[in-house]
């Protein structure tokens, strides 16, 4: 009986590959119509079923991906901040030189689906039991790697008395500008903080 070569054996086993790339971009339509679908309808409209529906594909394929609805709407959150994060550091690959685009930059980071998904995962947390230490820990994790960012962007040397509490009042600031964007979106008044902000940066970090 003859040996099987290494060759014989690998034209044996099926190429997986095609399956794995349909699964992770089911995975990713999911995230992003989790999203979409928080942002616009709140989380009392956004079943797992509405997901699927508006991602295309069926409710067993999601729940194959995320067995419960927190599962799904907690991972989606973290996935889009996880990929504005990297666009953040792909704006400025060599670093913040322009302060005011860097702070500009952050307090988009507040405007927009992400945050209005998120600020609906905040709410529903504040009444859910079951749903709270989950958003907490990950608000905790997203707070983490966006101080981090801006702690790089802007340049900040924080050994230096303040200069952390200066970077989180920047973030607190624009958390606050993306609430009352909710509201109204008034650009000029947001260009208008943003400009006051990075002069006042200049000072303290510098």
């Amino acid at each position: 009986m003859g040996t099987v070569s290494a060759v014989d054996r690998a034209d044996r086993v099926p190429d997986r590959s095609p399956k794995q790339d349909r699964s992770r971009a089911t995975r990713q339509r999911l995230l992003e119509a989790a999203v979409a679908c928080l942002a616009e309808h709140g989380w009392a409209g956004s079943t797992v079923s509405v997901v699927a529906e508006r991602a295309g594909v069926s409710r067993g394929a999601a729940q194959h991906h995320f067995p419960t609805r927190e599962d799904l709407f907690t991972a989606a959150v973290e996935y889009v901040a996880e990929e504005r994060s990297t666009a953040l550091r792909t704006l400025f690959p060599e670093g913040g030189a322009d302060r005011e685009a860097v702070v500009a930059a952050l307090v988009d980071l507040y405007t927009g689906p992400l945050f209005r998904a998120a600020l609906h995962l905040w709410v529903a947390a504040s009444n859910e039991d079951q749903l709270r230490p989950r958003v907490t820990e990950l608000e905790a994790r997203v707070g983490r790697e966006t101080h981090r960012i801006a702690v790089d962007l802007l340049g900040a040397d924080e050994s230096r008395p303040g200069v952390r509490e200066t970077v989180q009042g920047l973030l607190d600031m624009a958390r606050g500008l993306g609430l009352a964007n909710l509201l109204t979106d008034d650009g000029g008044r947001r260009e208008r903080v943003v400009a006051q902000w990075a002069g006042l940066l200049e000072g303290a970090l510098d």
